[in-house]
């Protein structure tokens, strides 16, 4: 919990995550059994090692969350009470979520500016907005991250709710995790790839998948989100064995071994529950692995108020998980990590199992 509620509170949006990467960076320097390497394109691989030398398995999130990147200010020596501002905004969010909506900028001295949406201009392909003016309480730096301003990150009886749960609620699960395997280092050896501007198209896992400096085609790859939540697989139910999303389905044998743990770790802990589903609410970096012919597949959690948009009152509000799915999903992510070793690609498993019920019912063919 203590890594969820930090690492949500650090402010990020596509192409300005420095913040995050400091987090990861301290997060690091304070565990000696777990190193820190990056690619030229800012991505981060945070990898413990394991017992063997097998195939390794390498968890991965995004770093960045819909969000505005100040451009200039217009008038650097206004004498008005509020400066404009110019930013970018970037990721998707609809345009009726916009005007008179409070913004929230965070300069690298620590010194936070308050602001409001006073206007957009809607890019030519998404028609989403890209370019927005703001009236700001202060002085933006070139290049800071600003962020929807709806409050800290909170409980809230079962729930947590934070300006961004997508996906640094993933990223912090991913380091939990290797937080709690640092003390007992798995048999296969584990790794937490950070990538950079998802919301803008994936750009840093492509990045990662086009010229591989972190990954390896041997690895095993699974895609964390919070995925928008769909009447199908609730909050509550339980973590998620993300079978495909809004493009594409994953690859079988490794959804079928994260499923065989799920229900494993099912068996021998009461309290640990799952679903299994296809996620249509948009598109995850699994999709970009498999089309460069990596071994992947994905956990996720149901995200409510999807990019910060509240669809029933039509307005800005935290994004919420539930903490119960977020805990398992953690416990899903340990287990897997564990059990790595035991994966085969390809079918055996599954070919074992629908064989020995053949031979038991072969005879009624007649």
């Amino acid at each position: 919990m203590k890594i969820l509620e930090a690492l949500c509170s650090v402010p990020t949006a596509p192409f300005a995550e420095q913040h995050v990467v400091r987090y990861v960076e301290r997060f690091v320097k304070q565990r000696r059994s777990i190193t820190l390497s990056r690619d030229r394109f800012g991505n981060l691989l945070v990898e413990l090692k394991g017992r063997s030398k097998g195939p390794r398995w390498v968890f991965t999130a995004h770093m960045d969350h819909p969000g505005f990147v100040a451009d200039n200010h217009l008038f650097e020596r206004s004498t008005r009470p509020d400066f404009p501002l110019a930013a970018n905004f970037r990721g998707r969010v609809l345009p009726e979520y916009f005007r008179g909506e409070k913004v929230r900028f965070f300069n690298d001295d620590g010194t936070e500016v308050v602001g409001v949406v006073d206007g957009f201009r809607l890019g030519k392909d998404r028609k989403v907005p890209e370019s927005v003016a703001l009236r700001v309480k202060g002085q933006v730096q070139q290049g800071a991250p600003g962020m929807w301003d709806v409050g800290p990150s909170r409980v809230k009886g079962k729930k947590f709710y934070s300006r961004v749960c997508d996906d640094l609620a993933g990223a912090a699960a991913a380091l939990t995790m290797l937080d709690q395997l640092a003390k007992t280092s798995p048999k296969a050896p584990v790794a937490v790839l950070l990538t950079r501007a998802e919301e803008e198209g994936f750009i840093g896992a492509i990045a990662a998948s086009i010229k591989p400096e972190l990954l390896r085609k041997t690895d095993r790859i699974i895609a964390i989100e919070t995925s928008a939540e769909q009447p199908y697989a609730p909050q509550g139910n339980g973590a998620i064995v993300r079978i495909g999303d809004k493009t594409s389905v994953f690859n079988s044998a490794l959804s079928y071994f994260i499923t065989q743990q799920a229900e494993a770790l099912a068996k021998k802990d009461k309290s640990f529950k799952y679903q299994r589903a296809l996620m249509p609410g948009g598109t995850c970096e699994a999709t970009v692995y498999d089309v460069y012919g990596f071994t992947a597949g994905s956990i996720c959690v149901a995200l409510g108020n999807y990019h910060s948009m509240d669809r029933e009152r039509k307005k800005i509000a935290p994004e919420y998980i539930d903490l119960a799915d977020w805990n398992n999903m953690v416990k899903l992510f340990v287990q897997v990590a564990k059990a790595g070793h035991e994966f085969e690609p390809g079918h055996a498993a599954l070919k074992e199992r629908v064989e020995k019920r053949f031979e038991k019912l072969k005879h009624l063919l007649g």
